[in-house]
């Protein structure tokens, strides 16, 4: 599908799902005794909030705009992670300004909209599919070539791609080797015959055309009946990965990974919302918590206050990681990681490690650029070592600044690492979080640790 026709979707749900929400709270006032009266400047404000919530959590969790927008059980999630993100700005609010709404009003107002939210999504289902089949939306395709390349292609379309209809396969049949696992419709001279016939609208070449020149002759022939060729280049050939493509002076280059924070104005960005963050934190939470920590540390056990460790930073550089000492003075610090009933832990050491608070002196890292708020967690140096040599794809973590918090851990692979596939886990979300950055993102990962917290406590 089209960018433009993206756009018109998006569109047409973002303003089907603002008037379903209105509708339900308009009829919910209707019947509700205490929200009848509408010049009540109390439901006037619920209104408006829930309203804005609403906006704030789809863009929160990329309802309209992700990229698998049309895969529907994709679709379902995030429109039930918004709905839930909705709720909890909603009862946030309730909470702190104690407006007098009537119980059944918010009940009914939540109900309903969920009720009509599930009946979008699965209209917009049925529309989808009447639209493509009336108006033919699903696109005509054919694939040249026989290899891995071209079944990962047709896979693709056939089992993914909902707008996609694969037409036929060509490969020369003295090329062909053993038996195919698609049916081929002819060999390359047989084409363009095959797709004026048949409508195509598009062509997806495999082969590599320095191998086959008859392909340029070929698209340029496609192209004068006003169908699309396409050159579908084997990457794989020398490396088994995604591929990402960046030009320089229109000169395509290849690199192994997307990394948004190569761009110096995301770094900039994220500097600049790290020193923000950690300074509200260092100015209104560290500067009276860490006297009443402080205290009850040195009544739980002899020590220092703080606890100072080397850690491996961005490009494995070793900083001192600053923490609030949760363990008694021992010799395995260094060393050993702390385990689920470790006898080591305090009891006001144990508290702070459930709720992460043992955590949040290293704001000063974050104020002092060795950390990020977000970012992959800071290991022990002979743990960073350990694990580099069992997992070999470890130290690309280290792109990037370490964080107090990260997409691993918002994910359940936190503390502890037990296993070998825990660890492959949170190293394959750590290395996720840092191709797909966004500001957003960050922004979404704080949200998520805070709501875990509370859930722990």
């Amino acid at each position: 599908m089209n960018k433009l026709s993206y756009v018109f979707y998006r569109t047409m749900l973002w303003l089907w799902d603002i008037v379903s929400l209105n509708l339900v709270l308009v009829l919910v006032s209707l019947f509700v005794d205490r929200a009848q009266a509408f010049d009540q400047g109390a439901y006037h404000v619920f209104f408006a909030v829930i309203n804005l919530a609403w906006m704030a959590a789809v863009y929160l969790t990329g309802t309209y705009i992700a990229k698998d927008w049309l895969d529907f059980e994709g679709f379902y999630k995030r429109t039930i992670k918004a709905y839930l993100v909705t709720l909890l700005i909603l009862f946030v609010f309730i909470f702190l300004y104690h407006y007098p709404y009537s119980r059944l009003y918010i009940l009914l107002v939540a109900g309903g909209f969920a009720l009509l939210l599930s009946i979008n999504r699965i209209a917009f289902n049925v529309l989808i599919f009447f639209l493509r089949s009336r108006f033919r939306l699903q696109k005509n395709v054919v694939v040249v070539g026989d290899n891995e390349l071209s079944k990962r292609l047709i896979r693709y379309f056939n089992e993914e791609s909902k707008f996609v209809h694969v037409a036929g396969c060509f490969e020369d049949k003295e090329r062909l080797s053993g038996e195919s696992s698609h049916p081929i419709a002819g060999g390359i001279k047989d084409i363009m015959p095959f797709v004026v016939q048949n409508k195509v609208t598009e062509i997806y070449s495999t082969l590599a055309p320095e191998h086959f020149p008859d392909l340029y002759e070929l698209a340029k022939q496609a192209e004068s009946q006003f169908i699309h060729f396409r050159f579908v280049p084997d990457y794989k050939i020398f490396v088994n990965r995604n591929i990402y493509v960046d030009f320089v002076d229109n000169i395509p280059v290849l690199s192994l990974r997307n990394e948004p924070l190569e761009d110096t104005g995301n770094r900039i960005k994220k500097r600049l919302f790290d020193i923000f963050f950690s300074s509200i934190i260092i100015l209104f939470v560290l500067s009276w918590l860490i006297p009443i920590i402080a205290i009850l540390i040195k009544l739980s056990s002899k020590g220092p206050v703080f606890f100072t460790q080397m850690r491996s930073g961005k490009s494995n550089q070793p900083f001192l990681c600053i923490k609030f000492r949760s363990l008694r003075m021992n010799d395995e610090a260094n060393k050993k990681q702390v385990t689920r009933n470790d006898d080591r832990v305090t009891k006001i050491g144990r508290f702070m490690r459930k709720t992460n608070i043992d955590e949040l002196p290293q704001f000063f890292n974050v104020f002092m650029g060795d950390m990020s708020v977000v970012g992959p967690r800071p290991h022990m140096l002979k743990h960073t070592e350990d694990f580099a040599n069992i997992y070999k794809q470890y130290m690309i973590r280290h792109f990037v600044k370490p964080g107090v918090t990260g997409w691993a851990q918002v994910n359940g692979f936190r503390g502890e690492i037990t296993d070998n596939l825990f660890l492959q886990k949170r190293i394959e979300h750590d290395i996720w979080y840092m191709e797909n950055w966004t500001l957003l993102l960050d922004l979404k990962i704080i949200l998520m640790t805070a709501f875990f917290i509370c859930q722990r406590r």
